[in-house]
């Protein structure tokens, strides 16, 4: 079968501190022309040049849904805009057999100036569509959207998650054979990314390909068969979705051991309380990464309070690298009350018997207010979405045991076997 995007060689580079030159008016072609001759210096000179992007290979198959996955900056974005011919490369090619919808950055595509209704007819001439192919979608698109009342409002006055959604719905509905698809999403709330997710879905299960770029690791691992991970403009590693983002997000944990939580590391922080360290401990006591199968699961959780803290929550989420949640357990659950605490430092030992498959997993920690619940980080005290990674490693001693490895855990169960008459 012929791949439907093939990419050989694929690199983009810049020259840092440089930019295209766009002369609006005779001043700023005058300056234009004093600064030309510096600039020729300094290319002559130790011009700094940045590879975006740099020997990228990979073929995508008619029908794929490919997830892209990587840092912040790694150049995820850089490849959609050349495969979506926004940008050209520097080197290599990237051919696409089909026609290429993208939604790479709200309002691309979008004239601001013209309706919501002009713009939906405008992103269709430009995919190729005849005007009767548009309207037979029109009234689906706008639903989607939900923007029926502002339909013929210019798209300059959308708020932006208005933007977002009626590109969305402008990409996905427009049967593209390409859909490329950037971390936009982030832009929606909780319901428009499921109905967004489960409408790329919808598109791949057509026949139709899908390129999707996301920080949400288990939205890549559901809904893509295929992923690509890049690294420094790197391809770093390509197949099986589930495997690549494993392999991914083994990488991105910290190598040390000291437990340290750094500042970077809190999603939300409020000033009463900040969690300052967490361990994962072995039977002696010791910090450890590993633990084995059937063993509790012994933390140690340092944290300080800066402000008299009251009625105050705290838990411990355990979850598998594709962002799955294993369980969720809170200080309450040991009958201990919420914590009334002054400023000090503090420590909190926890104890989870949870009989975990084999493999890699992390940690969240939080603290929340009284009512607040884990899966609302702007309501936190303190939230750590990545606190610690371990692996759970099978003991020899288990023997024979198989471990069904698409599991969650292997509770302990107590059988016996007798014989027995019927009569």
């Amino acid at each position: 079968m012929k791949p439907i995007i093939k990419v050989e060689g694929l690199g983009k580079q810049y020259r840092v501190g440089t930019r295209s030159p766009q002369f609006a008016t005779l001043r700023d072609s005058i300056s234009a022309a004093v600064r030309k001759p510096l600039a020729a210096l300094r290319a002559n000179g130790d011009t700094e040049v940045f590879w975006a992007l740099r020997d990228v290979d990979f073929e995508v198959e008619p029908g794929e849904v490919v997830g892209v996955i990587g840092r912040n900056g790694a150049g995820k974005s850089t490849l959609l805009k050349l495969l979506s011919r926004i940008t050209e490369p520097t080197t290599g090619r990237a051919e696409l057999y089909g026609r290429v919808a993208s939604l790479l950055e709200v309002g691309t595509g979008f004239h601001p100036e013209l309706t919501g209704r002009e713009n939906v007819f405008l992103n269709g001439a430009i995919l190729g569509m005849r005007k009767a192919e548009i309207e037979r979608k029109f009234d689906e698109i706008i639903a989607f959207a939900e923007i029926e009342k502002f339909i013929d409002t210019p798209v300059k006055r959308y708020s932006s998650g208005m933007y977002v959604r009626l590109a969305f719905a402008v990409a996905a509905h427009l049967e593209p054979e390409i859909l490329i698809i950037d971390e936009v999403l982030a832009v929606g709330d909780m319901q428009f990314q499921k109905r967004c997710l489960g409408k790329m879905n919808e598109v791949a299960k057509s026949g139709r390909t899908v390129l999707f770029v996301s920080h949400n690791m288990r939205a890549v691992a559901q809904l893509c068969g295929h992923c690509i991970w890049i690294d420094s403009g790197q391809l770093m590693s390509r197949g099986l979705a589930n495997e690549v983002v494993v392999e991914y997000l083994s990488s991105v944990q910290p190598e040390t051991m000291d437990g340290l939580i750094t500042e970077e590391m809190h999603e939300h922080e409020a000033p009463e309380l900040s969690f300052r360290r967490v361990e994962l401990l072995d039977e002696n006591a010791h910090s450890t990464a590993i633990s084995y199968f059937g063993d509790p699961l012994r933390f140690r959780v340092e944290f300080e309070v800066l402000k008299p803290l009251t009625q105050a929550r705290l838990g411990l989420v355990i979850q598998k690298f594709d962002e799955t949640v294993v369980c969720a357990v809170q200080h309450t659950d040991a009958a201990l009350d919420l914590l009334n605490l002054q400023p000090g430092r503090y420590v909190a030992n926890i104890q989870v018997d949870v009989p975990l498959i084999p493999g890699p997993y992390y940690i969240a920690l939080f603290a929340k207010p009284h009512g607040g619940y884990w899966t609302s980080p702007d309501r936190s005290l303190d939230y750590i979405p990545h606190a610690l990674a371990f692996n759970v490693e099978e003991v020899s001693a288990q023997g024979e045991t198989v471990l069904p490895t698409n599991a969650l855990v292997y509770p302990v169960s107590r059988w016996t076997v007798e014989g027995f008459n019927h009569h």
